[in-house]
């Protein structure tokens, strides 16, 4: 627990009081004084602790609320991958389709950094005001002698994130790669350079190769971020994570917002089936909706939620599947329907043939 220490002395002198706020004191008192301005003191220590509470709080929501989750191949090499990069300042390039977690990787790489007591920020470039991409980036300093400060010094000897970097235009693309080459800059207005001292990671779910091939990415500044780059498969690719992410998910979202965890049916076939087209990000989303929808419900048919629930979105399940087989002729129909009844039950053991052939 952090608790404020006030040091109150009747023999005080400078140095003792130095040394006190040095130790970690955090006010020094000198007798005589009166109860107000005690008062005052207690009332500013107490203000103190209340916002280094809510601060712990704040950086708990956003670094601890959601971990990596799964045991597919993929995701224990990129789980490897982190904390080799814990101790190292390279850059970071992630890429991957929306959804499947670039970001919540790279908050776990600056989270195990020795930069993590500093700023982590997030820059979105499909975000940014197309006119202002310079001002919001690097700052300006104006007329009135005010000064703006831009992402690079809000991230100072932190982390910055520039999400969707394939976004961002070609000019202000050569200005990065000067900045990442020199280390420094000028604010927009300015003529004082700036010493930066950022690592930086880029996510894109674009394939960044092809925008390097059609002039829309620089190589130059590709080459440059792309020091250690980290592929995130889509959710279907390893289907083996969706009962640890399903049950992760209820766990999490029931303690989040406390209810009674919803128990979910992980065999379900349609959790196999459906193909995902939100990743991640859609299988928490349903997950919070299902536990919101059976709130309170003693006979709620969880497996008729989730199905009702994909079933309207515009991307469902294989179009040869279910009511769609009805439209072939018998045999053709059973092909049909068998192909797909023995790629879900693959999916479901992890693709080993003899636990699937030993269930069906």
């Amino acid at each position: 627990t952090e608790i404020p220490i006030i040091m109150i002395s009747g023999h005080a002198n400078v140095q003792m009081a130095v040394d006190s706020l040095k130790l970690g004191a955090f006010e020094f008192i000198q007798k005589p004084f009166s109860s107000e301005r005690l008062l005052n003191f207690l009332n500013r220590a107490i203000e103190n602790v209340d916002l280094k509470k809510e601060k712990r709080v704040l950086e708990s929501k956003l670094f601890h609320s959601y971990e990596i989750i799964g045991k597919s191949q993929s995701i224990e090499k990129i789980k490897n991958l982190i904390s080799k990069l814990s101790n190292t300042e390279s850059r970071v390039f992630i890429t991957g389709p929306a959804g499947s977690g670039k970001e919540l990787v790279a908050r776990q790489i600056h989270k195990k950094s020795t930069r993590s007591k500093k700023p982590f920020v997030v820059v979105n470039g499909a975000l940014l005001d197309p006119q202002k991409y310079e001002l919001e980036l690097f700052g300006s300093e104006n007329l009135n002698d005010t000064t703006n400060f831009g992402f690079f010094e809000k991230a100072k000897d932190g982390t910055l994130l520039i999400d969707e970097v394939t976004e961002i235009p070609l000019e202000t693309q050569a200005k990065i790669l000067r900045v990442l080459i020199d280390q420094k800059f000028r604010r927009v207005g300015g003529s004082k350079e700036i010493n930066v001292n950022v690592r930086i990671i880029s996510t894109s779910s674009k394939n960044i190769r092809e925008e390097v091939d059609k002039g829309n990415f620089r190589e130059d500044l590709y080459h440059r971020l792309n020091v250690v780059p980290i592929f995130l498969p889509a959710l279907r690719e390893r289907s083996e994570d969706i009962p640890s992410l399903l049950n992760y998910f209820s766990k999490k979202i029931a303690e989040l917002n406390g209810i009674n965890e919803t128990k979910l049916d992980t065999n379900f076939d349609l959790f196999y089936k459906y193909d995902w087209p939100g990743n991640v990000r859609e299988l928490r989303n349903l997950v919070e909706r299902i536990s919101i929808l059976s709130l309170n419900e003693k006979n709620a048919n969880i497996n008729q939620l989730v199905q009702d629930s994909l079933s309207q979105k515009e991307t469902t399940v294989d179009a040869d599947s279910y009511e769609n087989v009805l439209s072939y002729p018998l045999k053709e129909a059973r092909e049909k329907f068998e192909k797909n009844y023995l790629t879900s039950q693959l999916k479901k053991h992890k693709g080993n043939i003899s636990k699937t052939a030993a269930f069906i």
